[in-house]
């Protein structure tokens, strides 16, 4: 949330070690969500209402710019993973802020489960206001289907439970993390959580426990019924939009006030072991925050990492109009390769090199057809593509983690454009979970021109197509390709050729205050 002049980062956390357990609310604050001042955890167990964790919640800015906190809390360790309630927090002291104390009032829990799973019962969003009413969802699950409960408040305290479900779903499991809220039919402005008037659609993202992917619809909130309609064409289930193709999990949005902009921050966790995690001293990171629109078609969202990341960028290299033939690769050099921005604009001629889409792959599981197809085809020699990045690189290609593009024409005489971020090869341990992530992009391929931004952070590589149409993050762990013997290359491995219209590097700081 937005406070006072400082964006304040809540986050679960284990001060006991790096793996999962101890949970508290640990707490940073920053005047540019770039550099962070890490303060002492917001939220501890202390009281019956959260005495085996403070599980994960949102918070909501009341009228008079006074924050509160919902979080889940866990009363007793059975039935696994625990027995949840939800409770509230203020701060002791409004006036500083970094909000540095919170209370949590003995009038909690203020939403005990009756008839829902109380193993299955949690994670409270942000509120929104209409009719009278605060609105708050929480996550849940009834045998395999997926529930958002709404619940109702005149005080923020005393909660009654509508008669009905906000949204529910059969065969989607667990519904983690839920997050509401309004987008803009026109620009790329975000919106006060509560805004109904003006163009206005609604987004209703779910984190699936089962899946440990993430998926959002774009629809219609009902504020007569009090619940959400999802548009006729978005797949409603595991095989809908994601924010990210990736390692991308647990996210939250956030409007900010002070920019118009909402803000959206999501969680990636390892790839490596826990062995290896508690030999290192930690685990689980939060992305890059990244502003989130709705797209000029209606169709999915638009994502873009926030402009204020500019200002770690360093040295630059710079180049325009370079051709990469079939098979040729182009070293990139005198940049951090490491820790680097990359922005490259790909054009082509011709889209008669298209390869085949195959019918046979149909019968792919529609959830993860782009990761399987990926899996298949990999960066083989194709027709229009593959052709991209090698980021993480060691100098005799032993590792390399490739983001990059194929095309491919359907029998209809469409096209669908693939978007790989492959870690199949990023690191000689073994032990290491290295899949080949991938989502589709639609866009327009008739310009014969693709885009790509990665943000490469040493164990992170997160990737921007089209301009933010697809997203994808790996987490990879090299062996070789560490450090000043890491290298980055452009490659194209199809047979048509393709061209560099406009490429930009940058080597990227550290910033001056990290956690």
């Amino acid at each position: 949330m937005y406070y006072k002049g400082y964006y304040h980062l809540f986050y679960q956390y284990n001060p006991k070690g790096a793996v999962w357990g101890n949970i508290v609310w640990a707490h940073s604050v920053s005047k540019d969500m770039i550099n962070w001042i890490s303060l002492k955890p917001a939220i501890t167990p202390s009281k019956p209402f959260d005495k085996y964790g403070c599980w994960s919640g949102s918070a909501t800015i009341l009228p008079g710019n006074k924050p509160v906190i919902l979080y889940t809390g866990i009363i007793a360790k059975k039935p696994k993973p625990g027995y949840q309630v939800q409770n509230y927090a203020i701060p002791a002291n409004y006036s500083d802020p970094f909000l540095k104390e919170w209370i949590k009032p003995d009038d909690n829990p203020i939403v005990k489960p009756t008839h829902e799973n109380v193993s299955s019962f949690r994670d409270p969003t942000t509120a929104w206001f209409n009719n009278g009413r605060w609105k708050m969802i929480i996550g849940s699950k009834h045998n395999h289907r997926g529930i958002a409960y709404l619940y109702r408040s005149r005080d923020f305290v005393k909660w009654t439970k509508a008669k009905h479900t906000f949204h529910d779903k059969p065969d989607t499991d667990m519904w983690e993390c839920p997050d509401f809220y309004p987008v803009s039919t026109c620009g790329t402005n975000g919106l006060e959580t509560s805004t109904l008037e003006g163009g206005v659609k609604h987004v209703f993202k779910v984190s699936l426990d089962a899946t440990r992917f993430e998926y959002y619809t774009i629809g219609t909130y009902n504020t007569i019924k009090d619940k959400y309609y999802p548009g006729t064409t978005f797949v409603d289930g595991w095989a809908g939009l994601r924010y990210d193709y990736g390692n991308f999990y647990a996210s939250k949005t956030f409007f900010d006030p002070g920019q118009n902009r909402r803000i959206l921050w999501g969680w990636a966790n390892e790839s490596s072991t826990a062995l290896e995690d508690t030999t290192k001293g930690w685990a689980g990171i939060q992305l890059i925050p990244r502003m989130v629109w709705l797209h000029p078609s209606g169709k999915q969202l638009v994502q873009w990492p926030i402009h204020e990341l500019e200002s770690l960028r360093g040295d630059r290299l710079h180049q325009t109009d370079v051709t990469l033939n079939k098979g040729e690769m182009l070293e990139v050099n005198g940049i951090t390769v490491a820790q680097a921005d990359v922005e490259v604009t790909f054009t082509f001629s011709s889209l008669d090199e298209a390869e085949t889409f195959d019918p046979e792959w149909s019968k792919l599981p529609s959830e993860n057809l782009a990761m399987e197809i990926c899996g298949i085809k990999g960066t083989k020699q194709g027709g229009l593509g593959p052709f991209g990045v090698l980021t993480l690189a060691s100098k005799k290609l032993e590792e390399y983690t490739p983001v990059f593009f194929r095309v491919f024409k359907t029998l209809d005489d469409k096209h669908k454009i693939l978007m790989c971020s492959d870690a199949t090869h990023s690191s000689l341990n073994k032990k290491v979970y290295k899949p080949p992530f991938a989502g589709f992009v639609d866009v327009d391929i008739g310009k014969k021109k693709l885009s790509l931004r990665i943000l490469i952070d040493h164990s992170v590589v997160e990737s921007f197509g089209e301009g933010g149409m697809t997203v994808i993050t790996s987490r990879v762990y090299p062996t070789l390709a560490v450090g000043r013997n890491a290298h980055l290359y452009l490659f194209n491995n199809g047979t048509e050729s393709i061209t560099l219209e406009k490429f930009n590097v940058w080597s990227m700081n550290s910033p001056h205050v990290m956690n």
